[in-house]
Parts: C-alpha cells; sequence; structure tokens
C-alpha cells in the first residue's frame, strides 16, 4: 500500500469556477432577502462574473509565469496577496470609469468591479502562495 500523499495542485478550473459562484449565492443571497432585483441581476453579472474573470487572468498568469519568478514564491503570502488585491481593484476601479463615462453601463458597476476584483485576486494569490509554500516544503 502506497502512503505517499500526492502534493496539492492549483486547478485553474477549479478556482474560476468557485470564484464565480461564491460572489453569484452571497450577493444573490442578499438580493433575494432583500427584495433587490438590482442586486439580483448583478450577483450573476458584474459581480460573479468580474471575480471569474479576474481569477481567471491572474490565475493563469500564476500558474504559468509566477511559477517561474522565486521572489513571488518566496514572497510573504499577507503582502502577496494584498499586493495583487490592491492592484486588481484599481485597476478594475479605472476600467469601471471608463465604462460608466464612455457607454451606458449601471453605475453600481464602479463598486462592483473594484470590490469584487480585490477578492478574487486575494484569494487566488493565497491560494496559489499557499499551493507553493506545501508544494516548496
Amino acid at each position: 500500500m502506497d502512503t505517499a500523499i500526492a502534493p496539492p495542485r492549483f486547478i485553474l478550473w477549479q478556482e474560476v469556477l468557485f470564484a464565480y459562484l461564491a460572489p453569484a449565492v452571497c450577493a444573490g443571497a442578499g438580493g433575494l432577502i432583500t427584495g433587490q432585483a438590482e442586486l439580483l441581476r448583478a450577483a450573476v453579472t458584474s459581480i460573479a462574473g468580474t471575480s471569474a474573470l479576474v481569477a481567471l487572468l491572474l490565475g493563469m498568469w500564476l500558474r504559468y509565469s509566477g511559477i517561474r519568478c522565486t521572489r513571488l514564491r518566496r514572497a510573504w503570502p499577507v503582502a502577496l496577496a494584498a499586493a495583487f488585491g490592491l492592484g486588481a481593484a484599481t485597476l478594475a476601479a479605472s476600467t469601471a470609469q471608463l465604462l460608466t463615462t464612455t457607454n451606458s453601463f449601471p453605475d453600481r458597476i464602479r463598486i462592483d468591479f473594484p470590490i469584487a476584483a480585490a477578492l478574487a485576486a486575494t484569494i487566488i494569490t493565497w491560494r496559489w502562495s499557499a499551493i507553493q509554500r506545501k508544494v516548496g516544503t
């Protein structure tokens, strides 16, 4: 009987799926409880969609390029997650500002995009970092 345990892996499609489902369920539940139809629509579009997109893009970069960067693998996980979270929030806020001024997007994306992006980037980075620490030991 083989008692060796396989090292944990960063499985991107699972990360993206949960990055979509978690905010969709949470925000959707909030919309149901408070009776806000706008929040229900935003839960499955701007909130969960932004979260999944950020998780996909950042997860792909971390999986394929981040592994080669020894600074990222050795960085303090809290600082790394905070930096990626703040960076994603800043980029998402700029994108939301641009979209609301040039197109007919709802104003709520100015809040939805940065919060969803920050949470997704922080969680994905934290999970990637945790797996790198386990594999490195």
